[in-house]
C-alpha cells in the first residue's frame, strides 16, 4: 500500500528539519560571536547576496534594523554611503558567486571596512577578501567532501540555514543586550 500524503509530509519534514539542525550545530560559535560583536560595533551594517541567499539576507537586514541596528542591503534604492566604520557581510554559499565577489572586492579596494563572508567554501576567492569566515558547511555546487548532504534541491539547505542563524543571532542579541521585545515594534514598519 502506498504511503499516505500526510505520512510523506511526515517524512519529509523530520528529513529537512534533522538536516537543518545539523546544519547549525556545525557553525563554530567563536566565528558567530565575532560577528555578533562586529555586527553590534559597527556604524552601519551592509549584506550582499544573490537570488535565495539575497531574500535570506534581506529578512537577515530587517530583524537586525527591528534591533535598532543601521542595517541595508546593497542595491536598495535607499542604499548609503559605505565607510570604514561600517561591516559588510557577504552571503554565498559557495563564495565564487560574481555580484557578491564584484561588492566585496570593491569594498576592500575602496573602503576597506571590515567584511565577512557567511557561506560554505573556505577555499573560495572570498578567503583573500573577508576577514573572517561563518561558515555553515552544507553542501554547495561544489560538493565538497566535507560539506553536510541534503535530500533537498540544490542549495535550499544553505539558504534555509542562513535565515535561521540569523534569527539565531538576533535573538541572542536581543537577550545580550536585554531589549525589551515590545519596545521593538518602535522600529517595525507602521504604514503597513
Amino acid at each position: 500500500m502506498a504511503e499516505s500524503f500526510s505520512e510523506r509530509y511526515d517524512a519529509a519534514r523530520r528529513d529537512v528539519l534533522d538536516e537543518l539542525g545539523r546544519a547549525l550545530e556545525s557553525v563554530d560559535p567563536t566565528a558567530l560571536e565575532r560577528l555578533k560583536d562586529d555586527i553590534l560595533s559597527a556604524d552601519q551594517v551592509f549584506f550582499v547576496g544573490v537570488g535565495r541567499v539575497m531574500l535570506s539576507l534581506q529578512c537577515v537586514c530587517k530583524r537586525l534594523a527591528h534591533l535598532g541596528v543601521r542595517a541595508h542591503y546593497v542595491g536598495e534604492i535607499t542604499e548609503p554611503h559605505l565607510n570604514r566604520d561600517d561591516l559588510l557581510i557577504v552571503g554565498s554559499g559557495s563564495g565564487s558567486s560574481l555580484f557578491p565577489l564584484g561588492i566585496a572586492r570593491k569594498a576592500r579596494r575602496s573602503v576597506d571596512c571590515k567584511i565577512v563572508h557567511i557561506g560554505s567554501n573556505p577555499n573560495s576567492e572570498m578567503r583573500d577578501i573577508a576577514d573572517y569566515m561563518v561558515r555553515i558547511p552544507v553542501r554547495t555546487k561544489q560538493y565538497l567532501d566535507d560539506e553536510i548532504d541534503s535530500c533537498q534541491p540544490m542549495t535550499t539547505l544553505f539558504e534555509q540555514s542562513l535565515l535561521l542563524l540569523g534569527d539565531i543571532l538576533a535573538k541572542m542579541i536581543i537577550e545580550e543586550k536585554k531589549l525589551d521585545m515590545k519596545a521593538l515594534w518602535r522600529y517595525h514598519a507602521n504604514l503597513e
